[in-house]
């Protein structure tokens, strides 16, 4: 393949029928490799660190990836149909500007998830080049970049190559570790406790929810043709298992290694597999799969700043010059935050999770019921980049619903920083995943049907609407 064909050349505009390339399967593999890594063991091991034990800990864990992952999977099948980018479809919700607000939080979510990522992965690096970890987050942060501003084959190739070393690494890893902890008496020790059973529901979900934004990014270049069930199913079963494979680790690590886990994470890790050459083997695998998931936070961000200036400037495509400068732009902020971060990885990384999901999840859900409910799997797709046609600049009402599902999360919101009211009747557990779904999907959804959504989102006749390239109108 030439390298003019390798770097990509489409940014927020419609991928052509004849540039559409791949299976669904490739969204099994790309989901997989990115959830094979570090920070995904971590964010299974809090389950433990704040209290939860290991049975009750990974049935929460796979509840939690198996209802979030459900929710990120409907998004995933919108890319064959659309050929968009996640983000651009918001303009129908929300309008062609207003689509800014959810903007500006998911790209506050790309930098974070670069940040925690760069964190662990420098860590890695550094003990792969013989530096110090400042060096190797800088190192590491560099090399995304360079990736992410390749584009789109880079990506998939890449998620096929971690899901098979990253795979094996973690078959190993796994042996070794039981090798080591009395596995029967870490099951034995079950003791069911609701708050703690939800927190660890909450971690997998959040992690889930937080892939929604961008996970058409990486379906839309599949053939319209490819079946919505195919995409659906292989981006979950892809994203539940891999990530789910490495809570579970995480889950046991934490439980049999307490504090020499918490002071090192990735040291512990790398040490629980061997010295010498296993060992620099297992620091590139936590880089190499650390590397797949930055480098779509990166990707994912330089899309989502471009939707977001590009609705107020009126800009359909993108040159090479400002994809690279939008990535730089990701790149600098997410290393920043790493390297301010690095000391209060933890406590941090928590929060943060369960704060992006009260952002994550009203949006979540009023994309999906405009799109599967509402509009029917059919957008006016010129009309997204149309300030003054049928989705308008603003849509105030759909902006109000998605307030109002952020306002409704913050009485059972658990955080180190906030806790709602009403947390503390319900056992400390917290349930506002679920009510940010529930409330904005179902005031959305009442809204359109009465017809007070803005034009373009309720129940609407074919006529009028212009199809996705390549797509012949309803009859």
């Amino acid at each position: 393949m030439a390298a003019e064909d390798l770097v990509e050349r489409r940014s927020i505009d419609v991928v052509p029928d004849d540039e559409r390339h791949g299976t669904a399967f490739s969204q099994f593999t790309l989901w997989l490799g990115a959830n094979l890594q570090i920070t995904a063991v971590v964010t299974g091991a809090l389950a433990v660190v704040f209290g939860g034990d290991v049975v009750w800990s990974i049935v929460g864990l796979v509840v939690g990836n198996l209802l979030g992952g459900a929710v990120m999977a409907l998004h995933s099948a919108q890319g064959p149909r659309l050929g968009l980018p996640q983000m651009i479809q918001s303009r129908a919700q929300f309008g062609v500007k207003g689509a800014a607000v959810p903007l500006l939080l998911v790209i506050l979510m790309y930098v974070g998830f670069f940040a925690s990522g760069s964190v662990l992965a420098g860590q890695a690096t550094a003990e792969l080049t013989h530096t110090d970890d400042t060096t190797g987050i800088v190192l590491f942060a560099a090399v995304t970049a360079v990736m992410a501003a390749v584009g789109y084959r880079v990506i998939h190739a890449l998620g096929r190559v971690a899901s098979v070393i990253c795979a094996l690494a973690f078959v190993y890893l796994g042996v070794r570790l039981l090798d080591r902890v009395d596995l029967s008496a870490l099951l034995g020790d079950a003791h069911f406790d609701l708050p703690m059973f939800l927190l660890a529901v909450s971690l997998s979900a959040s992690w889930q929810l937080a892939f929604g934004p961008y996970v058409a990014d990486y379906s839309r270049y599949l053939p319209r043709t490819t079946s919505a069930k195919a995409t659906f199913w292989w981006t979950l079963s892809g994203s539940a298992i891999g990530s789910q494979w490495s809570m579970t680790f995480g889950v046991l690590v934490a439980a049999s290694a307490g504090d020499a886990f918490l002071a090192d994470q990735v040291g512990y890790v790398v040490g629980l597999g061997g010295s010498g050459l296993i060992a620099s083997f297992l620091y590139f695998v936590i880089a190499l799969g650390k590397l797949t998931i930055n480098v779509l936070n990166t990707y994912g961000g330089f899309m989502s700043m471009v939707t977001g200036v590009s609705g107020f400037r009126g800009q359909k495509v993108l040159g090479p010059r400002g994809r690279t400068a939008y990535i730089a732009v990701i790149m600098v902020a997410g290393t920043v935050v790493a390297l301010l971060g690095k000391d209060s990885f933890l406590t941090s990384f928590k929060d943060f999770l369960l704060f992006l999901l009260t952002f994550f999840t009203p949006w979540s859900a009023i994309n999906l019921v405009d799109y599967y409910l509402i509009s029917r799997e059919r957008y006016d797709i010129p009309a997204l980049s149309d300030p003054h046609g049928r989705y308008g600049a603003w849509r105030l009402d759909a902006l109000a619903v998605y307030g109002i599902g952020l306002l409704a999360q913050l009485p059972f919101l658990v955080t180190h920083f906030y806790t709602g009211p009403l947390v503390e009747p319900l056992g400390g557990a917290d349930i506002s995943w679920v009510v940010g779904l529930v409330v904005p999907a179902a005031l959305y959804w009442a809204l359109a049907r009465r017809g007070s959504v803005a034009p373009g989102a309720g129940p609407r006749a074919d006529t009028g609407v212009i199809p996705s390239a390549g797509e012949a109108p309803a009859p």
